[in-house]
């Protein structure tokens, strides 16, 4: 679990592709941030191979280098900029590399990052990555390159993405963009801009050609994956009101979890991420229905102080989040529960913070993401508050935070021993090579000798021990879905 609550940013991730047949130019891209920039960074590797360029793990071979941004807090961004002063060096040997910014940073930034980054001859926005075989052709010309226009249709529903090559067992299916909960901190929607969501008949034919290539578990993706609406495109914005919207024929985000695991019963499903307000009750009567679905929602509460919640512009209260956790294990009582938490945002008191340590208590969920306040500019909480929480007061919180977080994660990992959890094996347990290691339904890390199984794998595992992140069993036979 340490990764799960310390790390700001993932760590970069480069893309690595089979090689088409012609290509005769390298292309090295790497990937920061949420599950969003890794799916549009399959994306981009997919419009590229067709304009010449094969992907290579050698960044000193590259001629064109792509880096894909995150801007949610300060120091995701200091990590592209170090990042950035490598590809430097490496330009230095071999002039002929062209550099480029894709996703939040380019887009928030702007023209201003060629100035600020002299080497970066390209700034690419989430929303523009089609227009990259123009933008190539310009910096290949000699001159900068700049597209950060948003979107009010793109959804790359018509792109084939294609896999990182590593496991090809778990795969992203991204189902909208962007995001209209204007919450006080964050960045989103001006990066990534308003939400759309993607032809249902699109999601299921990538489902279709995952599932033919032998794929086993697919993540629904989106920044708000329960807003999910599709009624022949566009933004929900263009209704002029709620009937007008709900006289349109419409597929909800309950009825496209359905129509995926309906169709692809042998497909295990997660989806990410959700939010409080827009979840609905549909939703857990789909998951209860459909052994497929796996038993694990992420659900973000940010803190657990009303007043501070009405700061962030949050649409709910603590309590309103403890009635929906409560309902859904109601209907899903075997249903794992994972949370983001903010500590220190402006104006944020010890009572305040108390009241999110209360909230974690009362949940105890299964792992999480925690972070001290970081002000980004041009949100609304940089412009209407004042980061006024000294940073000594933000690091003591956040270790109290992960502190009772770990005292967490350790009872509900306890809660599974002597138990048997179906375990989809993903890969080489990284501590002993003997091990096979994947994750449960709960989205669990299970650890277990390989014996004659193999990667892609169901297998049920009886867990005899655990510790707060991982659980350790030993195979005890195929599952159903084998």
């Amino acid at each position: 679990m340490e990764e799960k609550v310390i790390d700001e940013t993932k760590q970069g991730q480069s893309l690595i592709l089979e090689a088409k047949e012609g290509n005769t130019r390298k292309l090295f891209i790497e990937s920061f941030g949420c599950a969003m920039n890794f799916s549009d960074s399959e994306i981009v590797a997919s419009i590229l191979a067709n304009e010449g360029f094969n992907t290579t793990n050698n960044l000193e071979e590259a001629d064109l280098v792509l880096v894909n941004t995150c801007s949610i807090r300060d120091k995701a961004e200091q990590t592209v900029r170090k990042r950035l002063e490598k590809y430097n060096a490496v330009k230095r040997i071999n002039p002929r590399m062209k550099v480029g910014v894709l996703g939040c940073m380019a887009e928030r930034l702007k023209e201003k990052f060629l100035e600020e980054e002299k080497i970066v001859d390209m700034v690419v926005g989430p929303d523009a990555y089609k227009d990259l075989p123009n933008l190539v052709r310009e910096v290949d010309e000699g001159r900068d390159a700049v597209n950060v226009l948003l979107s009010k249709d793109e959804t790359y529903g018509d792109i084939s993405p294609v896999r990182i090559g590593t496991n090809g067992i778990n795969a992203l299916v991204s189902i909208t963009r962007g995001c209209d909960n204007m919450c006080t901190f964050c960045v989103v929607p001006f990066t990534r801009g308003r939400e759309r969501s993607r032809d249902p008949q699109s999601i299921l034919k990538e489902v279709l050609d995952l599932a033919e290539k032998g794929y086993k578990e697919i993540t629904l993706l989106g920044q708000n994956v329960d807003s999910y609406l599709w009624y022949g495109g566009g933004l929900k914005k263009d209704f002029k009101n709620a009937t007008e919207m709900a006289q349109a024929t419409s597929t909800n985000f309950a009825q496209l979890l359905e129509m995926v695991a309906q169709a692809f019963p042998k497909m295990r499903i997660r989806f990410s991420t959700s939010n409080p307000q827009d979840m609905t009750e549909d939703v857990f009567h789909v998951m209860a229905k459909y052994n497929n679905i796996c038993n694990h929602v992420h659900l973000p509460f940010q803190s657990g102080s009303d007043r501070i919640l009405k700061e962030m512009n949050r649409q709910h209260t603590a309590a309103e989040y403890l009635d929906l956790v409560n309902r859904m294990w109601e209907i899903l009582p075997n249903t794992s529960i994972s949370q983001d938490v903010i500590v220190g945002f402006p104006g944020e008191t010890e009572e305040d913070h108390r009241a999110t340590l209360k909230l974690l208590d009362e949940v105890k969920f299964i792992f999480g993401y925690m972070y001290k306040y970081s002000e980004r500019p041009g949100t609304m909480a940089a412009r209407k508050f004042e980061d006024d929480v000294p940073e000594e007061t933000k690091k003591r919180r956040l270790t109290e935070i992960v502190d009772a977080q770990r005292s967490h994660s350790a009872y509900r990992t306890q809660q599974f021993i002597g138990k048997t959890t179906e375990v989809l094996i993903e890969k080489e347990s990284k501590k002993n090579e003997d091990q096979w290691s994947g994750r449960n339904e709960q989205s669990i890390v299970v650890v277990f000798p390989k014996g004659n199984y193999k990667p892609g794998d169901f297998v049920n595992v009886k867990i005899n021990a655990c510790t707060s992140a991982t659980l350790i069993g030993e195979a005890v036979g195929y599952s159903e879905y084998n």
